[in-house]
């Protein structure tokens, strides 16, 4: 029987500056400005044993600063808690601040939480996060986002494509889903030409096609074997990707704004997805994400997780059917560490828990910080 308690907790409001201003079709539709910084709540636990965890959620445009807010309100609920008991403590952080729900901004600000006490019970086995789970694999077939956004030009998505490649990535992810869809035609036949039939390509339109619009780009895109169509519709309309799933041969992806596994759970019931595209910082951490894991496994369905590869690798590794991983570089000015990618696949380290630790430059993006307990 464990007698260790929580006794220290740490956030952390860091802002992450993007090189360049990122666009996709929710920025050329209007609905959004480019993309300039990604907002990071970081959660650093400690126990009464010495034992020490980290974990993170993230918010892109707007929501960071709520999240660290309501982190703050509910953090005080699991200090002298018993660090192994994560299923009873994400109880007890949603009861904490039930009137504000069990989704969204609050369930975000408890990832960051569940996500470092996971991260904790493994360094405390010695194990990496897939092994303690219980890996299927040691490393997971990996594609890269980062490199297709709108804003590049074509011949920079070419070139980055073939960098991808030869960096050990095996698949190439780009953006359509822009007002005009001839270009976003011309852009993908470019791609597909340049990479080769054999070359795994995917394709995210960000949700900006209503049905009819999806349907015809989708038949289109059928003679470029797609791997996946991803966001085609609004994410949270479950009958049109159902409807999309059942009259086209390349499979449907979504998913990643979703933020519960509720709301998941209405994908998977209406068959909407071929592949589900769950985020473990969204959903509420790895607790959450575990369950929803055995939901989609149960289903039939490919998973793919979105963004935060640092956690998701971990959880790829241990789901039953082949994944996918996204491989984004943006993260990487935050961890002394960095993931590798070899023949295509990204490798599970061998660093016990999720084998990430700050960089200083991480604690000079922070701009706030609050501590609960005392450290041991």
């Amino acid at each position: 029987m464990s007698n260790d308690a929580i006794s220290w907790i740490r956030f952390s409001h860091v802002l992450l500056p993007l090189a360049t201003p990122i666009s996709d079709a929710k920025v050329l539709t209007g609905r959004q400005k480019p993309m300039t910084e990604v907002s990071f709540l970081f959660t650093e636990i400690e126990t009464r044993d010495g034992h020490q965890g980290i974990g993170f959620s993230y918010s892109k445009r707007a929501g960071g600063y709520g999240q660290f807010a309501h982190a703050k309100e509910i953090a005080p609920a699991i200090l002298g808690e018993d660090p192994n008991d994560t299923g009873k403590l994400w109880q007890k952080l949603v009861w904490a601040g039930a009137s504000v729900g069990r989704s969204g901004l609050s369930t975000q600000a408890i990832a960051a939480v569940d996500v470092g006490l996971w991260d904790l019970k493994a360094k405390r086995a010695g194990l990496p996060l897939a092994k303690l789970l219980g890996a299927h694999r040691d490393s997971v077939q990996c594609y890269n986002t980062s490199g297709g956004f709108l804003h590049t030009p074509i011949e920079e998505v070419k070139e980055n494509a073939t960098r991808s490649l030869e960096n050990g990535i095996k698949g190439v992810k780009i953006k359509v889903g822009q007002p005009d869809m001839r270009i976003d035609l011309q852009r993908v036949e470019a791609v597909r030409k340049h990479l080769g039939d054999d070359v795994p390509l995917m394709i995210d339109a960000n949700q900006q096609w209503d049905r009819a619009t999806a349907l015809r780009f989708g038949r289109v895109m059928e003679q470029y074997n797609l791997v996946w169509i991803e966001e085609p519709l609004d994410a949270y309309d479950v009958e049109g990707h159902a409807a999309l799933a059942a009259a086209l041969d390349t499979p449907i992806a979504t998913g990643e704004m979703l933020a519960s596994v509720g709301e998941h759970m209405e994908l998977i019931k209406h068959r909407s997805a071929d592949i589900i595209q769950p985020d473990a910082p969204r959903i509420g951490g790895i607790t959450q994400f575990l369950k929803l894991a055995t939901l989609a496994d149960a289903a039939g369905l490919q998973l793919a997780p979105h963004f935060a590869m640092e956690i998701h690798l971990h959880l790829a590794a241990a789901y039953p059917a082949e994944p996918w991983v996204e491989h984004f570089d943006w993260l990487e000015p935050l961890f002394n560490e960095r993931l590798e990618t070899r023949d295509g696949r990204m490798v599970v380290p061998d660093r016990p828990g999720l084998g990430i630790t700050l960089t200083e430059q991480a604690r000079k993006w922070t701009v706030d910080s609050a501590e609960f307990g005392k450290r041991g």
